[in-house]
């Protein structure tokens, strides 16, 4: 196979600790990364690098791991533009929220949400992300979750099935028998598209006993837990997670002393999604406690049409490092590292030799600049699986 050498890097980020400066981040000064196939065969400093096929000198420039969005909605249809500007607008707003998406993506043809799927994918790959998970969640009928998963694993293999998002407006008189649904019929006919299941554990959605149910049901059909908790309100959600042994709980806005303690002692990752808070103007997590307590953090943009259209984790770093208590450093490796453990992945997330070669190269000469130049576009390029996309 073909070997290719990036050199003269100012900066590199491996997320391997027993690399570089023994960081977390494992950084690495003027250095070099060979690729090979699809993997990352070597790194250490520019000037030790092995003679390779093809070299790019990137000239005084950072590398860092690809990104790794473990959090999204894209198998969707319209927007919510109104819904958006009234709330910015300090009006109140009762044009349906989730619901108006169900509609719109009810009514789309699978072209139509493919295309969808794959521009959002294309506008993110553009900003560094090589990874992302995704989910289902705006059909709510056995037909249109199982269309969601399936069109979803086009584009990637990290399929969530959400059917449990919001109890469908057909079952709106009877909840029970939506559960009922969600873990019977639709999960037999959404189980073989996907690889996690999923739960909006909120007021308004599904409380922690149906939130329980449809996880173990799930994980009875061979899908892995991962839950919405605690966005809105203190709840069970957290605690839910850490029992079941869910890969994340996301969103962890309103968590108590115990929550903190759960996540800091368990494997679950806590994965907060900075966008929804900004685009909600709501209470953002505190990343500082949940850093402090042990826990391991992961940040995801949450992209869906209601509550955080954005496709950017640059813009997410940015508003975790001025918002939510977290360093550069911690913010980066949240958006990569930490991404990966929230998929329970080791094969992406870092640089290091047998890793996927997923690098962004950024027209600066430090990771620090993504969150010290917010809103700046600084992916100079992006390769994925050892070939160069952007």
């Amino acid at each position: 196979m073909t070997t290719t050498a990036v050199t003269h890097i100012a900066s590199l980020v491996t997320n391997d600790p027993s690399l570089g400066n023994g960081t977390p981040l494992g950084l690495i000064q003027d250095a070099a990364v060979v690729i090979e196939g699809d993997r990352i065969v070597w790194t250490g400093e520019s000037s030790k690098a092995p003679a390779t096929d093809n070299v790019l000198d990137a000239a005084g420039r950072a590398v860092i791991p690809g990104f790794v969005d473990s959090h999204s909605h894209l198998v969707f249809a319209g927007d919510r533009t109104e819904e958006f500007n009234a709330r910015m607008s300090g009006q109140p707003y009762r044009a349906g929220g989730i619901r108006t998406t169900v509609a719109a993506t009810r009514a789309a043809t699978d072209e139509e949400l493919s295309a969808n799927v794959a521009r959002y994918l294309a506008e993110a790959l553009r900003q560094g992300t090589t990874t992302f998970e995704t989910k289902s969640g705006y059909g709510l009928t056995v037909e249109d979750e199982a269309r969601a998963l399936r069109i979803a694993g086009r584009h990637t293999d990290e399929v969530t099935y959400l059917g449990a998002h919001i109890v469908s407006p057909d079952y709106a008189d009877d909840p029970a028998g939506y559960v009922d649904l969600v873990t019977g019929p639709m999960l037999e006919a959404c189980a073989p598209h996907a690889r996690w299941i999923d739960v909006f554990c909120e007021q308004g959605a599904f409380d922690g006993d149906q939130a329980r149910a449809i996880l173990t049901a799930g994980r009875a059909k061979g899908l892995h837990p991962r839950i919405h908790a605690n966005q809105l309100s203190y709840g069970p959600g957290v605690q839910l997670a850490v029992e079941l042994d869910a890969a994340s709980a996301d969103h962890c806005t309103h968590l108590t002393d115990a929550d903190v303690d759960a996540l800091g002692q368990g494997s679950t990752v806590a994965t907060l999604l900075p966008g929804a808070e900004f685009s909600t103007r709501a209470t953002w997590p505190d990343a500082r406690r949940l850093l402090d307590a042990g826990a391991t953090v992961a940040l995801s943009t949450d992209c869906n049409p209601g509550s955080s259209f954005t496709s950017s984790l640059p813009f997410c770093i940015a508003l975790a490092v001025r918002d939510m208590g977290m360093t550069p450093d911690e913010a980066i490796w949240s958006a990569t590292a930490g991404g990966a453990a929230a998929l329970r992945r080791s094969d992406i997330g870092r640089i290091t030799p047998g890793a996927r070669a997923d690098l962004v190269l950024l027209d600066a000469p430090s990771h620090v600049h993504l969150a010290y130049r917010p809103g700046v576009p600084l992916v100079g390029a992006v390769w994925r699986s050892g070939e160069r996309v952007v």
